[in-house]
């Protein structure tokens, strides 16, 4: 349910099999905030090596609530989505997030549009499970975050959802199986 997977980095496991990681640096970043289910769990869990008002940036693979639910467990944070999926979010946030609940919630911070590098990762565009899905390398450590463009299993995510791009996600999957990842950190562990 909870524990390292590198050095500085943690890994929580919800109830759904959703991932929250935490990357403790100069820079402390939470990736995926999970499912707002898991959030009781996600405060005593996570809560052993990280202090949640601590955390400068959370980044999201894609705004699906199960990847965003519990966002505002970190109140000094800076929020940070592709650029497509902070697009699809002011167009229709209840299609981008599939809660309307997490949705409203979401649409009281301010979602910033992530660079290309950022703070050690590199942002690599992934569109298939959704138009702003991203993947996230981070080189010194050979972690490969993929949210729900691969799976633990080396199964792709879906692609019949509201703001799905399934003519992309090949590419996407070709573009991300070259990299000499050690650690696979999937949005779910299935």
């Amino acid at each position: 349910m909870f524990g390292q997977i590198a050095e500085k980095v943690w890994k929580f496991t919800g109830s759904d099999k959703s991932n929250v990681y935490f990357i403790d640096g100069r820079t402390r970043i939470i990736i995926d905030a999970g499912n707002r289910t898991d959030r009781e769990n996600l405060k005593i869990f996570m809560g052993k090596v990280v202090d949640f008002e601590s955390i400068d940036i959370v980044i999201f693979t894609h705004l699906h609530y199960d990847h965003s639910g519990n966002f505002d467990l970190f109140p000094n944070a800076d929020f940070y989505a592709s650029q497509e999926a902070v697009e699809d979010f002011q167009s229709d946030r209840d299609a981008a997030v599939l809660d309307a609940v997490v949705a409203e919630k979401l649409s009281k911070i301010e979602l910033k549009k992530l660079p290309k590098d950022f703070f050690g990762l590199k942002v690599i565009k992934t569109p298939g499970h959704t138009r702003g899905s991203i993947c996230l390398w981070h080189e010194e450590k050979k972690l490969l975050f993929t949210g729900d463009t691969l799976f633990a299993s080396k199964k792709q995510g879906r692609v019949d959802l509201p703001t799905s791009a399934p003519d992309q996600m090949k590419n996407s999957i070709m573009k991300i199986i070259e990299f000499p990842y050690k650690v696979l950190c999937p949005g779910h562990d299935y």
